[in-house]
């Protein structure tokens, strides 16, 4: 015990005197130090490298050494296009307060502004980034934290274009009130678990402003995505929880608000879904508890596209969608309960809040044009009214039991 205790001594004793001893090293054009390089290879463990002000011409800075590095009043690291700018390979790194531009591009590398590789407990802050390849790609790392900052690309195609934020094998990783834009998916995500997108804005982006694949218990929330290629994607994952984002404006004959493939166990709550063409496009997803979403104006609220089991659809607005539900089965094992549907034309006679019939939301309509893409074009005839009709008085090529027996009658408030 006694030996212990002297060794959590000498660790605490070692821990302050680096803190006690870190130093403030400036950067500038007239200091004795110029380059960003020179200051990392001449500063202690914990030190504070503060740049100041102009433009400094580096690439393949690394850092490798706990370090706090804060540029003042956004200096600019042009990269020259020659390579990746900034990696980070140490724990307890903080990189705040710089412009960086002209990342170097390439078909082999994936060249990023900034890399985190093998690192815990890093801080990326209030950097802007533009003319990138890769923005910030987190690689192996945990513990980080991703907040405030602007990333900007020019991406016109996917095949030579990078992701803005980008994680891989990394876990535990905060990634918060970051703009977003004109890159191939706007925060991408693999293998990659427990990690919180919170307040962020991805838009204009070539593929998806969010894109999970193989990634586990992670939340995002509160974020917009708006007119992005293919709005969000989250794909072979489970225990993902969406809470409270925007889905707006994304817009394409193979586009949607949100992409679900073999999702498991999730929660979709709060969220909305506004003018996209289709709101979201399910397929082999489970257990999965839709509540409280408004979908409004989209062309679909929601596809189903099969082997979607034991899913709830719970108290969801359903406002002026071209087609509310698609269904492309006649099996059906998912609950439809207490949603508002403004196309329900029944009544509620004993005031009670709830429609007295219940509510088909799949129209025959909608089943013909999943098979016949072309017949859209017949969407606001009569006819379609009347071959709608004689569905809902006797399903034949629709879920017979895909009903809403509680339709509300006026639309959900939160």
């Amino acid at each position: 015990m006694k030996c212990f205790l002297q060794h959590s001594v000498f660790l605490i004793l070692v821990f302050t005197s680096y803190i006690g001893f870190s130093q403030t090293i400036n950067v500038c054009e007239d200091c004795s130090i110029s380059s960003i390089k020179s200051a990392i290879k001449q500063a202690k463990n914990y030190d504070t490298i503060v740049i100041k002000k102009g433009t400094y011409k580096e690439y393949n800075i690394v850092i490798d050494k706990p370090l706090t590095i804060i540029g003042k009043n956004y200096p600019v690291i042009d990269g020259e296009l020659k390579g990746e700018v900034i990696t980070i390979i140490s724990n307890n790194v903080t990189v705040d307060g710089l412009f960086v531009i002209n990342v170097g591009t390439s078909y082999t590398e994936d060249y990023a502004a900034i890399r985190v590789r093998r690192s815990k407990h890093f801080v990326i802050k209030n950097i802007v980034l533009e003319k990138l390849f890769f923005g910030i790609y987190i690689e192996k790392s945990s513990y980080g934290k991703i907040y405030h900052n602007k990333i900007i690309g020019d991406a016109i195609e996917e095949y030579n274009s990078g992701n803005g934020i980008q994680l891989w094998y990394s876990n535990h990783i905060e990634i918060e009130h970051n703009y977003v834009e004109h890159v191939r998916d706007g925060i991408y995500l693999e293998f990659s678990d427990d990690c919180l997108i919170k307040n962020n804005v991805s838009a204009e982006n070539l593929r998806y402003g969010l894109h999970f694949m193989f990634s586990n218990d992670d939340v995002y929330q509160d974020n917009t995505f708006e007119n992005n290629g293919a709005g969000v994607a989250v794909m072979f994952s489970k225990k993902i929880k969406m809470l409270n984002n925007i889905f707006k404006e994304n817009w394409g004959t193979a586009s949607y608000g949100m992409l679900l493939k073999e999702i498991n166990d999730a929660e979709i709550i709060g969220n909305t879904f506004e003018e996209n063409t289709i709101g979201i496009n399910i397929e082999g997803s489970n257990r999965i508890t839709y509540k409280n979403n408004n979908f409004t104006n989209n062309g679909w609220a929601i596809k189903v596209r099969g082997a979607c089991y034991a899913n709830r659809f719970l108290e969801n607005n359903f406002l002026y969608n071209s087609f509310d539900i698609s269904y492309n089965s006649k099996v059906n094992d998912n609950v439809f309960d207490k949603n508002y549907w403004s196309n329900y034309t029944g009544y509620d006679l004993d005031k009670n809040g709830v429609g007295d019939i219940p509510y088909r939301p799949v129209k025959l309509f909608s089943y013909i044009v999943n098979r016949t893409p072309e017949t859209i074009i017949l969407l606001r005839s009569l006819f379609i009214d009347l071959i709608d009709f004689s569905e809902k008085v006797s399903p034949v090529f629709t879920p017979d039991n895909l009903m809403d027996n509680n339709p509300l009658i006026k639309k959900i408030t939160w």
